[in-house]
């Protein structure tokens, strides 16, 4: 399948060097969160005369650093890495190659993760760090590169309600950033008092039910009740990740319905999109669930082909990844209500000014970037 893929695999990167940086944030959802940032290091293009000194500077001497970000969700597997460091990365490859090398290694070497999607979380650090390496070594950009112009990014905030769930964070946050819109996640402590209140804000836009997760913090078992009530209660709004059982399959007989179902944890490639009970009309984009390049911008490709709307999943980046995500949502699906809100959305506390929605893209990035 043609994809924007060939744009990007014969771009050569050159690597000398390999580092890690471990970083950690308390977030507003009542977790620490843990992610690894990746750096790549090599040669850079000639950055021409220093403007310090007048004379013109040795191009042996430059270096670019490619960045990405590990997003796995178990602490202790960011511990073990910041032991053991990095296999072996340094060399000369295409990105299409080294795409390859990380196919032979083992990025766990010290024990395997306790879910095998993080090995795809941590394959895509790597990846979109030898990205930002090869762009930044061709000195241009991934809009560049891909022939896509990036547009306003329109985004919406992700939040928990509490325990008992109430309207207050979603209430503090439309008084900071009126028209502000909302991804949340349905319990089955949501009453038909709550839906009705978060209903008159007019600002909820996905609702997820989370309801393909297994052994994680956030499984939520699949509630028809629950089911009935976000569907009748949000009518407009998309449904993200139901779980299909005998009690609640009936709910998403009507095309209609159907029409509004979005899906997530399942994705991480075009043959899962193919094995879904129906031809989706949304899904959520999280890249890291891909692992490659080339299985993420196979699927952008499928999804664009077939009128499939996406929109992009954060998962509480810390560092670099945010931005990339951001910078592939501006080129792929702008207007979409993309879950990558600036990091002080996910802050415990919450600042007096946040920035609003729609954020204008960078005119001066190199690399992956946003």
């Amino acid at each position: 399948m043609d994809s924007d893929y060939g744009r990007l695999a014969d771009l050569p990167v050159t690597i000398d060097s390999a580092s890690t940086e471990r970083l950690e944030r308390d977030t507003s959802s009542g977790f620490t969160r843990v992610t690894t940032v990746f750096s790549l290091s090599g040669p850079g293009p000639d950055p021409g005369p220093d403007p310090d000194s007048g004379s013109e500077s040795d191009p042996r001497d430059a270096t670019a650093i490619g960045r990405g970000e590990d997003v796995t969700y178990e602490t202790a597997d960011h511990d073990a890495l910041a032991d053991s460091g990095l296999p072996a990365l340094e060399g000369e490859y295409t990105i299409d190659s080294f795409s390859d090398r990380l196919e032979e290694l083992d990025l766990f070497p010290t024990g395997g993760p306790d879910r095998e999607v993080f090995r795809n979380y941590r394959r895509w650090g790597l990846e979109s760090a030898a990205l930002d390496l090869a762009l930044r070594q061709a000195g241009t950009d991934l809009a560049t590169a891909l022939d896509r112009s990036a547009g306003p990014l329109r985004f919406v905030a992700s939040t928990r309600l509490g325990e008992p769930p109430t309207t207050d964070r979603v209430d503090s946050l439309l008084e900071r950033v009126p028209g502000l819109g909302f991804k949340l996640d349905p319990t089955s402590d949501w009453d038909d008092s709550l839906v009705a209140d978060l209903a008159e804000t007019g600002a909820v836009r996905i609702l997820d039910l989370k309801g393909h997760y297994e052994g994680t913090d956030v499984d939520a078992p699949a509630d028809p009740e629950l089911y009935e009530r976000v569907l009748e209660g949000f009518p407009d709004a998309v449904i993200e990740d139901p779980a299909l059982t005998d009690e609640t399959r009936p709910l998403f007989s009507d095309p209609d319905v159907r029409g509004r179902v979005s899906w997530d944890a399942p994705i991480h490639g075009v043959d899962d999109v193919e094995a879904l009970p129906w031809e989706p009309s949304w899904l959520n984009v999280k890249p890291s669930r891909f692992g490659s390049l080339e299985s993420l911008l196979e699927t952008l490709a499928y999804c664009e082909e077939r009128e499939i709307r996406c929109y992009g999943g954060g998962q509480f980046e810390l560092g670099v990844g945010r931005g990339q995500l951001q910078l592939l949502a501006a080129l792929y699906y702008p207007d979409s209500p993309n879950d990558v809100a600036p990091r002080a959305y996910n802050d415990p506390e919450l600042a007096e000014e946040l920035p609003a929605s729609p954020l204008e893209p960078s005119t001066e990035s190199v690399g992956f970037r946003w």
